[in-house]
């Protein structure tokens, strides 16, 4: 994991707005670029220099608008993971990748990356959504890695559970011509068949409709990609979950924001959460930090 002292303000961002008025921060190093949404602090975009293909999955026609989260990228799910446990009414995954964030510091490292820091800005939905007082601060260390820190911190006089991830689309060339690792032998519980449980016995490949949370799991995942003669690595801390996803053909039909009609394929989801019974208790003046971070070794 990246550790490392900052040596100057850095030079290599700059700050746009779309025509509705949401912002961007563009990042630009010797080691790679980026692109990050100050609603819901969403990194859209991330590659370094010396890879031939994209890493993150971006959908064609995601919607920009106020209030409503960016179909592809790293999506940050919070305070929730998937319906929130008592309300259907609130947002799936939680408000974080739907609310303003502000950004906190921008600093180049000695590494040639760049390191931005964001605070989540308390809203009248935020309030209406949690009754205790928090602070969440999100940090992305942009380079020939990219490497995610999001640190909640309990403000409040009693304790809070919360189950988090980063709902991260990658990048491929295609579903049916890829593998993951990394969680073998591991238990998952399996959305598409009533969230019963069962045993992974070999390497993930993909032939339908995949929803799996594997539980208890800290372990690195690898995305094998034939078709782009590379793979992937995920490693993470402060994770006990990872949960695999990709729509396959029926589902995708009833996701308006997809994209084409075959844009799905070039798409898979690995997640480093905390989710079902692996959620997080905070306990009051503590703070917990979700972390991962994404590597890519071309073949």
């Amino acid at each position: 994991m990246i550790s490392e002292k900052y040596i100057s303000a850095a030079e290599s961002y700059k700050i746009t707005q779309n025509e509705i008025g949401l912002k961007f921060i563009t990042i630009d190093n010797r080691l790679a670029s980026a692109k990050i949404a100050l609603q819901g602090a969403h990194i859209m975009q991330w590659k370094p220099h010396d890879i031939k293909n994209e890493v993150l999955w971006l959908s064609s026609n995601t919607r920009y608008m106020h209030g409503r989260s960016i179909r592809g990228g790293v999506p940050i799910c919070w305070p929730w993971f998937g319906a929130h446990p008592t309300d259907g009414s609130f947002c799936p995954h939680g408000f974080a990748r739907v609310i303003p964030w502000r950004i906190n510091e921008v600093i180049d490292l000695e590494s040639g990356a760049t390191k931005v820091t964001f605070v989540m800005l308390p809203t009248p939905e935020v309030n209406r959504q949690l009754s205790y007082q928090f602070n969440l601060e999100f940090s992305i260390t942009i380079g020939s890695s990219i490497h995610l820190d999001l640190k909640t911190t309990n403000l409040s006089e009693q304790p809070f559970l919360i189950g988090e991830g980063y709902h991260t689309y990658f990048q491929i060339s295609d579903i049916e011509n890829i593998e993951v690792t990394g969680l073998e032998n591991k238990i998952y519980s399996d959305k598409a068949r009533g969230y019963k449980k069962f045993t992974q016995e070999d390497q993930i490949k993909f032939d339908a409709e995949f929803d799996r949370v594997y539980l208890n799991t800290k372990d690195t995942c690898v995305i094998h990609d034939k078709g782009f003669d590379r793979k992937i690595i995920v490693q993470k801390e402060n994770s006990e979950s990872t949960v695999i996803w990709t729509p396959w053909d029926k589902k995708v039909k009833t996701m308006v924001d997809m994209g084409t009609e075959d844009e799905w394929k070039k798409m898979i989801c690995v997640e480093s959460v905390n989710a079902l019974e692996n959620s997080v208790m905070v306990y009051p003046n503590e703070s917990h930090n979700l972390i991962a971070e994404y590597l890519v070794q071309e073949y």
